[in-house]
């Protein structure tokens, strides 16, 4: 079975469109977003309701939970005041311009999706969140110790878990030990659609494999290709420019800070 999950688009239309043409070569089996829809550009509606048109199963990220309660507080950890400052210039101007039923629609998405797997009288959990099953808003890094991990994933009864916010992609294969038979974990952060944080500019997304053959016991039985995409980055990022929203927005997206 081939899974492809993406995250993150934060409003941007562009990089969404982008995406579908991307993923609608790669002929998935499901497709999942895994939150945040809106913020920091000026499509909100657009990028909810393309979405919504192909029924793609859904969570919400913490921007799409603030936005959809109309709250000034999109759950994010700005390091300065500078970015503080900004980021409620967002979230104002997001709020402003979502429509009652796109922010009707954000207010129903669920806080995790989890899909369970019964390969060979092996039973494989798949689990779906968007920071991290404690919290909506928690940010799960590369560097995370081991043992924090696998606590998360093991309290959550998690094989596979998948999850974004951070809007850098990576792939952790973390061994359940002295566990015998073995045990092994896959926590996969599937970066950004519309925002990368990585230095690549280029959108981002996961195809999770997972066949017949894949087991909890065997390291490399299930397979995560990142995909990278070109998108038009120079029109959003003059979109950004055009709207009431910080300029700096438009050099994150040119330079995927």
């Amino acid at each position: 079975m081939k899974i492809a999950l993406f995250s993150d688009i934060h409003a941007n239309l562009p990089a969404l469109d982008a995406f579908f043409a991307s993923v609608e070569q790669q002929k998935p089996d499901a497709v999942y977003c895994l939150g945040d829809l809106v913020g920091y550009n000026i499509w909100p509606n657009e990028v909810i309701n393309e979405i919504r048109k192909r029924g793609i199963p859904t969570i919400a990220g913490n921007y799409d939970f603030g936005v959809g309660r109309t709250s000034d507080d999109c759950g994010c950890a700005y390091k300065t005041d500078d970015e503080k400052a900004n980021g409620a210039v967002s979230i104002s101007y997001t709020n402003q311009v979502v429509l009652p039923n796109e922010r009707a629609y954000l207010r129903t998405l669920p806080a995790h999706i989890k899909v369970e797997f019964q390969l060979n009288n092996d039973k494989l959990n798949l689990l779906l969140v968007h920071g991290s099953p404690r919290r909506i808003n928690e940010y799960l890094f590369e560097d995370r110790e081991e043992k924090s991990m696998l606590r998360i994933m093991s309290d959550a009864d998690a094989d596979v878990m998948c999850f974004g916010h951070t809007h850098r992609p990576y792939h952790r294969i973390l061994p359940s030990l002295p566990d015998n038979p073995p045990h092994y974990r896959h926590a996969i952060n599937i970066g950004s659609v519309g925002k990368p944080k990585d230095g690549d500019p280029r959108g981002c997304y996961v195809l999770l494999y997972i066949d017949e053959n894949s087991s909890i016991q065997k390291k490399e039985s299930i397979r995560v290709e990142f995909i990278r995409f070109n998108y038009d980055v120079e029109k959003a990022a003059k979109a950004v420019e055009s709207s009431p929203l910080p300029k700096t927005f438009a050099n994150a997206l040119r330079s995927a800070q």
